[in-house]
């Protein structure tokens, strides 16, 4: 089957040439993929909105002999009380580098993709979503194997520099996330 159906967050886009965009895209059916978006930022593009960062999208794609490209997107949810929040927002990028740098690609993992989905809607809902990021941090940890209880201490900052040892590399929102929390 080339062409396929997938339910997808958008973690992450990166522009390339004039009009192109590659999304990373955190899928219920497939975990997490590269998608190129052709023709996305021209102005008559229909597609643009529906795959902005944090939007729930349902993604149609072709699968060819090189990366797939997007053919249609429609966005189910895309969450605007967190886009309208600067604390909500860089709260928001941090889950998304967390998936997105701990995740491998083309791995089912629907527990994380739930885990993931739930906690965009809790920083929708929630007044004080800071107390949620740690929570976030040790489930999706414990999802992936990493961690399990009483092995590590991970209160406070220490999640973040467990994480960073993962990565072998320093958190990109990791500044934004100590001015937050």
């Amino acid at each position: 089957m080339r062409t396929f159906t997938v339910q997808g967050i958008i973690l992450k886009r990166k522009n390339i040439g004039e009009a192109d965009r590659i999304l990373t895209v955190f899928t219920r059916e497939m975990g997490k993929m590269q998608v190129k978006a052709k023709g996305v930022r021209k102005v008559a593009s229909k597609r643009a909105s529906h795959i902005e960062p944090l939007n729930k999208t349902t993604l149609t794609v072709y699968k060819g002999s090189g990366m797939p490209l997007l053919t249609e997107a429609v966005a189910i949810k895309q969450f605007n009380e967190i886009k309208t929040d600067l604390h909500k927002v860089g709260l928001a990028y941090h889950i998304c580098e967390l998936v997105d740098g701990l995740c491998p690609e083309n791995q089912e993992n629907e527990a994380i993709f739930a885990l993931l989905e739930q906690m965009l809607e809790k920083l929708t809902e929630d007044e004080n979503p800071s107390v949620q990021i740690h929570t976030f941090e040790v489930q999706l940890l414990t999802l992936l194997g990493y961690y399990s209880e009483g092995t590590h201490d991970l209160r406070g900052a220490k999640a973040s520099y467990y994480i960073e040892n993962i990565l072998e590399r320093k958190l990109k929102s990791r500044q934004i996330l100590q001015r937050l929390v």
